[in-house]
């Protein structure tokens, strides 16, 4: 019987973030140029990330999103990191 081995990740990227992320919803504050960004995960939390545009006439919907999606992916390379650690931890403990 073949048994499949699990490949132990050693290190957090982008890409493997990203695939954890099940939906990116972005959210226009009505009024304002604040841009809000939630990436919803596979596993239901929620991380929100924010843009704003100082000059309205200068606003742009697409920088907005794109700004406000880096300020979440910012916000979740601390959190991967974390999961990581304990992932190597528990694994160690119980090897």
């Amino acid at each position: 019987m073949d048994e499949k081995i699990k490949e132990v990740r050693t290190t957090v990227t982008l890409n493997s973030m990203q695939d954890r992320i099940k939906r990116t919803t972005y959210t226009l504050m009505e009024g304002t140029t604040t841009t809000f960004c939630q990436l919803e995960m596979v596993n239901g939390y929620s991380v929100w990330g924010m843009s704003a545009c100082v000059d309205p006439s200068k606003y742009n919907q697409g920088l907005g999103e794109k700004f406000a999606y880096e300020d979440a992916i910012n916000k979740l390379w601390p959190l991967e990191g974390y999961l990581l650690a304990e992932e190597l931890y528990a694994k160690e403990k119980n090897a």
